[in-house]
Formats: C-alpha cells, sequence, structure tokens
C-alpha cells in the first residue's frame, strides 16, 4: 500500500517538474463572454458541506455575476448523475446537467457511453497522468480517505478499526454514506472494508467487502439509511463511513453539537479520486468550460483545500509555495495518508462491478 501512495507522489511530482515553468493565464475574454451569453450553468449532486463546494459555488458566482448557478439533487449520487445525462440527452431546459463531479470509475464509463465532451483547461499539465484522460474527456479533482465519523454523546468507545464494528456495542449505529449500488462513496467504503481483511484490490477486495458488510449486517450493526450530518446528529446513523473531508465538514458544521470523532482506521486505509466532466449534451457549454477553468486555477483548488480535499493540483501549488500554512495546519496529520492506498482505474472498476451487481444478493440491506 505504501509502495502504491509513494508511486502516485513520485508521478505526481514528475508532473509537476515537467511543468513547473508553464505560466497560466485567466480564461480567455471570448470563453467569458460566451459563457456570460448563456447565462446559466447546471450542476448536479454537489452538497454545499462536501469538499467545500458551497465556498466553491460561491465563488464562481462572485467572479462571474453574469452566470447564474442551477444546482440539481445535492444528494444524488454518481451513477445518477450519469443517468441524468441520458436522461436530458434531447432536453436543453434546466434539468439537463452541464457537467458532473463522479467517482473515477465513472468517468471512462460516461466516456465509452458517448455522454462526455473533452475539454482541458489551462492547468491541464500540472494534473497527474495518472487520473486524467489523455484526449480531456475527464480529469482527477480531488481525493480523500475513508474514515469514520463517531457521534460521542451516542457512542462512547470510538472504533478505530473496520474489525471493531462488528462489535455487539455497535448495534445498530454503523451507516455508509450512500447506496452502494448507486453511490461511489459507499461503493468504495465496501472496498476499503475489503482491504482491511487483507484481500487484493478489485474483484476479490469487492467480494470480501461484501461478505464483511453481510456480516455487520447479519450481527444487526448496520443501518439501511444513507448516513449524513443530520442522520448523525440525530443519533439515526451515530456511526458513519465517509471521506474524510466530508466528515471534517460535517464535524465544522456540527460545531460540538453533538460532539464528534473523525478517525482514519488503522486498516483499510483508501484513497479515492473523483473526477470532472462535461455533458457532449451541455445546454450551456462554454459556461461548463468557464467552471472547469475556476475549478482547476489556484483560487478553486485552495477553496477545495479549504473543504478538507486535497486537489488535484496539490503538490504542483505546494512545490511553488501557493498553499496557505493555515489550510495545511487544518489537515489530518501526515501519519493518517502513510497506509493510503490509491486504487487503479481496473481495480476501481472490477470492484465496482462486484459491488453493485452483489450488493442485494449478497447483503441484501436496501439503503435508502
Amino acid at each position: 500500500m505504501i509502495t502504491n501512495f509513494r508511486r502516485m507522489l513520485s508521478l505526481t511530482t514528475a508532473v509537476v517538474v515537467a511543468s513547473s515553468a508553464v505560466a497560466y493565464a485567466e480564461p480567455s475574454a471570448e470563453l467569458i463572454e460566451a459563457a456570460e451569453k448563456e447565462g446559466m450553468l447546471t450542476t448536479i449532486a454537489l452538497p454545499h458541506d462536501w469538499c467545500g463546494y458551497g465556498a466553491v459555488i460561491d465563488g464562481f458566482k462572485k467572479k462571474y455575476p453574469e452566470i447564474s448557478v442551477n444546482e440539481l439533487n445535492p444528494d444524488a449520487g454518481s451513477a445518477d448523475e450519469v443517468e441524468a445525462i441520458k436522461a436530458n440527452k434531447d432536453n436543453k431546459g434546466p434539468q439537463a446537467p452541464d457537467v458532473i463531479d463522479v467517482g473515477l470509475a465513472f468517468g471512462p464509463q460516461a466516456k465509452a457511453e458517448g455522454l462526455l465532451q473533452p475539454y482541458k483547461v489551462s492547468t491541464w499539465d500540472e494534473i497527474p497522468d495518472t487520473i486524467k484522460d489523455a484526449e480531456g474527456y475527464w480529469y482527477g479533482d480531488y481525493y480523500g480517505v475513508m474514515s469514520f465519523i463517531v457521534n460521542k454523546d451516542i457512542v462512547k468507545e470510538t472504533p478505530k478499526d473496520w474489525a471493531d464494528l462488528l462489535k455487539p456495542e455497535y448495534a445498530g449505529q454503523f451507516a455508509l454514506a450512500g447506496d452502494p449500488r448507486a453511490s461511489n462513496q459507499a461503493i468504495l467504503g465496501v472496498l476499503a472494508a475489503g482491504l482491511a481483511s487483507g484481500a487484493k484490490a478489485g474483484k476479490e477486495a469487492g467480494e470480501a467487502g461484501l461478505k464483511y458488510f453481510a456480516e455487520v449486517n447479519k450481527a444487526g450493526n448496520f443501518v439501511p439509511v444513507i448516513g449524513k450530518s443530520g442522520t448523525l446528529a440525530q443519533g439515526s446513523t451515530p456511526i458513519v463511513v465517509a471521506w474524510d473531508y466530508n466528515a471534517l465538514s460535517w464535524k465544522d458544521t456540527l460545531a460540538g453539537n453533538p460532539p464528534v470523532d473523525v478517525v482514519v482506521p488503522e486498516s483499510g486505509v483508501l484513497a479515492g479520486v473523483y473526477v470532472q466532466g462535461i455533458s457532449a449534451y451541455a445546454p450551456h457549454p462554454n459556461a461548463a468550460k468557464l467552471w472547469m477553468e475556476y475549478l482547476y486555477s489556484d483560487e478553486g483548488q485552495t477553496a477545495w483545500l479549504a473543504g478538507y480535499c486535497h486537489p488535484a493540483r496539490f503538490n504542483a501549488m505546494s512545490k511553488a509555495g501557493k498553499i496557505p500554512q493555515a489550510l495545511l495546519d487544518k489537515l489530518p496529520p501526515a501519519a493518517s495518508y502513510e497506509k493510503a492506498y490509491f486504487p487503479t482505474l481496473e481495480e476501481v472498476d472490477a470492484n465496482k462491478a462486484a459491488v453493485t451487481a452483489g450488493w442485494d444478493k449478497v447483503v441484501g440491506a436496501n439503503v435508502q
């Protein structure tokens, strides 16, 4: 695991060195004018407490006040985003998304189905080659690691690892932050549990993860409810498996009411990359391109970092001294990431296929 993590960092650094001399300009006046003429950008599945997206969206609105942002279904999963493009191919109205932000496995899927159009942002060279499509159909935006967020008013002993969640004291307390048949966050939560059992990433870990969740469900510890900050605070899902950036953002939002712990498990430390793409049928293609330029600018990348996400250009910006120390100080200790495993696209695809096909049969919990 550590070797794979270091390999990704070295690849990222190689990209940084190769591109460090390049100067990047603001988006062209022509693109800005065309986007402002369209007057709208339609996003989907962007909760404001996910990766600091509230501040990201506000920053875009402030910079381009002539463009309104139409936000569809903030709580949708990656599969829902892909389906929204399919369902609105011939629709130029407000229900048709211009852009998507999906799990790594869903980018190539959407490209293969002809649902995306290529676009390379001006900071393209600083996005690691390992997390982008060479033709520009999809590109990594940020990553985090799977963590446990725990309501301390209800859970007295914070679980430290996946195996702990099988203990009787966690009866009716443990939930995923999504439906593992459609949500990338939940699908990779299953993979992380499989990795913790010692299984090899991909189909093997996906199947091991399903077995683990079947055991947790049989023990009565699994709650078939999509975990969110609200369900955590209310006590219906006092332990939620979620990306570290979501958990830390929820912790800020809850502000001690209730008090919570955020823990990176001791094993099965899984890193997950999300990717951006522009719909091939985008009603506002220029606004979509301008949105991408903003997301991958220094301002956009810093806003994600403020939301506890490691942005795609993190290493390049760090090398250039562009990251405020105050933001670095708010991140979890570097040691939490030392065991992080970055699965390959093939491993992500194999896990996704195993989990989505096997959840109902193996686990049998209707998450909703």
